[in-house]
């Protein structure tokens, strides 16, 4: 009997195929981090100390570089698409990503393979792009390749770097692109580069892709710490705004050129200034320095047991000296689900819960 119900199952599968879930699979750097660079043993952008992840699961550090949930964490959820898991996850199998997806997110990585290059280990998109030929290989084994191919067709893309190519690469005079380029050749070097990785996702099967765009780097708390006076730095955000510029018209540009191609630029830059400009619009009563942070030791660079919180994180902007809090990343995150519907697995009728987490109280306020 046992045996018999086996057979009829596998002839089931033969006559109609796998039905394969549509989820997402993503591409970026901390912001969009999940686990990847934790379990990087020589990697210097980690987030494996407390305080991260504080308002999310346990409390406990699970490899995103904020307290609570990543904008990607925020847009699946309230879309109807299953939380991919890290490529490094102890638990990554055929099951895992038929099921989730995959996120190659990597702390410090860039679209060009030599940015970063001090934290020693880290997924550049390039590399993440090599990880996801990888984890098609395993589905084709798995289900067969007719199957596969309509799998990852089926399926939602998630491209987001850029700023390290700025702010740990051209904007550091230790890169060799600092002093090769200019801020014009040097986004046009970003764009020959992301051209190239987006049309070999597209041939690997995205065909449903959104590119997030930039915002004001030059306001994030560490570039504040590093200027004269405290205030954002401009030429940071303005190449932000270049960034996003080019991207747009390249964006275009593929999605004209490509067969079936459906791709986005998800870009918050007014947004995300005006949030820092004028905080108490929104809710936030900080959106100059980091909620975690070496008491009044500036720049502290990352969040450790030895740093104070703030006392509400809900009214910080930014967790620690690069990343938001998960407040702020909510807010980003619902502005781009209002812009672009395209993202949904449904018929944009349905909306998964994302309940903001609870926030406890700081085990240390300043």
């Amino acid at each position: 009997m046992k045996f018999c119900a086996i057979f009829i199952l596998f002839i089931i599968l033969a006559i109609n195929g796998y039905d394969c879930k549509i989820v997402q699979f993503i591409f970026g750097d901390s912001l969009s981090d999940v686990g990847n660079n934790k379990n990087l043993p020589r990697s210097l952008a980690t987030a494996n100390l407390p305080f991260y992840g504080i308002d999310f699961g346990n409390g406990l550090p699970n490899g995103r570089f904020t307290n609570g949930r990543t904008v990607s964490d925020i847009i699946g959820d309230k879309i109807g698409l299953p939380r991919p898991v890290a490529f490094l996850d102890p638990t990554m199998n055929e099951d895992v990503i038929l099921e989730n997806g995959v996120n190659y997110a990597s702390g410090g990585g860039g679209i060009l393979n030599e940015t970063g290059g001090y934290f020693i280990q880290r997924f550049s998109l390039w590399k993440q792009i090599e990880l996801f030929q990888g984890t098609q290989d395993v589905v084709v084994a798995k289900i067969g390749k007719k199957e596969a191919d309509k799998f990852f067709q089926d399926a939602r893309y998630v491209v987001a770097l850029g700023s390290n190519d700025f702010i740990n690469n051209y904007l550091m005079p230790v890169y060799s692109d600092s002093w090769k380029y200019n801020d014009q050749t040097f986004v046009d070097y970003l764009m020959e580069t992301l051209e190239s990785q987006l049309k070999m996702l597209h041939s690997l099967g995205a065909r449903k892709l959104m590119v997030f765009g930039l915002g004001p780097m030059g306001c994030i708390p560490l570039q504040r710490a590093l200027s004269l006076d405290g205030n954002c730095q401009n030429k940071a955000s303005n190449l932000a705004k270049k960034f996003n510029k080019a991207a747009t018209t390249m964006l275009l540009d593929l999605e004209a050129k490509l067969p079936n191609a459906s791709y986005r630029f998800g870009e918050a830059y007014d947004l995300v200034n005006d949030v820092i400009t004028n905080p108490k619009k929104y809710g936030f009563d900080n959106s100059d320095s980091p909620c975690c942070s070496f008491y009044r030791i500036r720049p502290a660079l990352t969040c450790i047991p030895a740093s104070t919180l703030c006392k509400d994180r809900s009214k910080y902007v930014f967790w620690d000296e690069y990343h938001p809090t998960d407040k702020a990343n909510e807010l980003v995150a619902n502005i781009l689900i209002k812009r672009f519907d395209f993202m949904r697995s449904d018929d944009g009728t349905s909306h998964a819960p994302s309940p903001a987490p609870a926030i406890s109280p700081s085990p240390d306020t300043n």
